[in-house]
C-alpha cells in the first residue's frame, strides 16, 4: 500500500525527533511492504525566517493533499518577542484550523519499567491507561475578539472563550465513541460553576449521553480533575475537555508517563475509526536548549507514528508492532536522559530510534 505524508519538522529538537520517527516508519514499510511517500516543508520559526510567515498557503495546501501530517515542534527564544507581528505558534493554530482537525487524542499510559522515572508513588502511577480527548479548533485559542489595546487607564487585553453547540457535540461524540471501545467510562471536564460555555458543555454532554446508554458519564470540574490526575489517575478512562483545559491537563499528566518525551498525540478530522485524516505530533515543545545535542527523547514522536498508522491508514498490525518495539527497547533498559534511572543504558536520540527500528 502507498501513503502520502506531509512532514513538517519544525524548530529546536523537532527535526531530530522527526528523523527518528521517519526511521521507524521506513522500518515498518520494509517489514510490511508499504510505501510511505514523504513531502517535506517548513512551519514555525524556520518558516518565519525563510518566508516571513509561520505557515504559508502553499504548505497548507500540500498538507491537505496528503493522507496525514507528521509534525515536530515549533517555537523558541528567537521568536518570543511578544510585540512581534507573527509567532511560530500562529502557524500551529492555523494548521489545526486549516486542516479542520478538531479532535486531539492524547493517550497517557504508564510503563512498569519506568516506575522510577515518575515523581509519584509507584502505587499511584501503576497501570494508568487514560485517553484525553481535547477540542482543538475552538475556545480561547481561536475565538474573537482577541486583541490588546491602549486605554486612558493603561493597556488592556481580551481573549474570548466561545463554543457553539455543534463544536461541543462533535467532540463529545468522539469521546463517547472512544469510551465505548474502552472501559465505557467518560469524564466530561468543565468549569460549569462559573463559565457559561461550560454550562452549555455540560448540558450537551447530558443530552448526548442518551445515545450512549452503555457509557457511564460523569462531570468533573477542571480543578478537581487536575487533582484527580495526580491522586487517583487509575480511576479515569476517557476525559473530554475544551481546548485550553486539555492543553494544561495533558502536560500535567505527562508526569505519570515519566516525561513529556513519552506522550504522543493525534489530531483528527473525525471519529477515530481508521483512515481518518490526521495531524500527528509529540505533545512536547521544541526544547531549544537541548537542540543539536542528540539527547531529546524521540519516543513520543515514534508513538505518534504508531497512532498515524492506526487512525489514518487503518494499519492496526503495523501500529501494534511499533508499540511493541518501543516497549521492547524500554524493557531492555535503553533510556534517554529524561527517563534515565540507575543501572539502565543511557543512549541518544539517534540510538533510541535505531534500537526501536531494529525491533520492528
Amino acid at each position: 500500500m502507498e501513503f502520502e505524508i506531509a512532514v513538517l519538522p519544525g524548530d529546536g529538537v523537532g527535526p531530530e525527533v522527526i528523523d527518528e520517527g521517519i526511521k521507524v516508519l521506513q522500518a515498518v514499510g520494509g517489514k510490511f511492504g508499504h510505501e510511505f511517500r514523504l513531502q517535506w516543508d517548513l512551519m514555525g520559526g524556520c518558516a518565519i525566517d525563510a518566508c516571513g510567515t509561520a505557515l504559508s498557503e502553499k504548505t497548507l495546501d500540500m498538507c491537505r493533499r496528503c493522507d496525514a501530517v507528521l509534525l515536530g515542534a515549533v517555537g523558541g527564544p528567537k521568536w518570543d518577542d511578544p510585540q512581534a507581528r507573527v509567532h511560530p505558534e500562529d502557524g500551529l493554530l492555523a494548521l489545526r484550523k486549516g486542516l479542520e482537525v478538531f479532535a486531539n487524542l492524547r493517550p497517557v499510559k504508564t510503563f512498569a519499567v519506568l516506575a522510577n522515572s515518575t515523581p509519584l508513588k509507584p502505587e499511584i502511577a501503576e497501570g494508568v491507561d487514560l485517553m484525553v480527548v481535547r477540542e482543538l479548533t475552538g475556545g480561547l485559542y481561536f475565538s474573537q475578539p482577541k486583541k490588546q489595546w491602549q486605554t486612558p487607564q493603561g493597556r488592556q487585553a481580551v481573549d474570548t472563550l466561545s463554543y457553539s453547540e455543534a463544536e461541543i457535540e462533535r467532540i463529545l461524540r468522539v469521546g463517547f465513541e472512544i469510551a465505548r471501545g474502552r472501559r465505557k467510562k467518560l469524564t466530561s471536564v468543565d468549569k460549569a460553576n462559573v463559565l457559561q460555555s461550560s454550562r452549555l458543555w455540560r448540558q450537551i454532554a447530558m443530552e448526548i449521553s442518551a445515545d450512549y446508554p452503555d457509557v457511564e458519564l460523569q462531570h468533573m470540574l477542571v480543578d478537581a480533575c487536575a487533582m484527580q490526575i495526580i491522586q487517583n489517575p487509575g480511576g479515569l478512562d476517557v476525559l473530554v475537555t475544551e481546548n485550553m483545559f486539555g492543553d494544561i491537563l495533558t502536560d500535567e499528566a505527562s508526569v505519570l508517563a515519566g516525561s513529556m518525551g513519552m506522550l504522543p498525540s493525534a489530531s483528527l478530522a473525525g471519529v477515530a475509526r481508521g483512515k481518518t485524516f490526521g495531524l500527528y505530533e509529540p505533545i512536547h515543545g521544541s526544547a531549544p536548549y537541548i537542540a543539536g545535542q542528540n539527547i531529546a527523547n524521540p519516543i513520543a514522536t515514534i508513538l505518534s507514528v504508531a497512532m498515524m498508522l492506526r487512525h489514518s491508514f487503518g494499519l492496526e498490525v503495523e501500529a501494534a508492532a511499533v508499540e511493541r518495539a518501543v516497549f521492547a527497547a524500554l524493557e531492555e533498559g535503553y533510556r534517554t536522559s529524561d527517563i534515565m534511572s540507575e543501572n539502565k543504558i543511557e543512549v541518544g536520540t539517534k540510538e533510541v530510534g535505531e534500537v526501536i527500528a531494529n525491533r520492528i
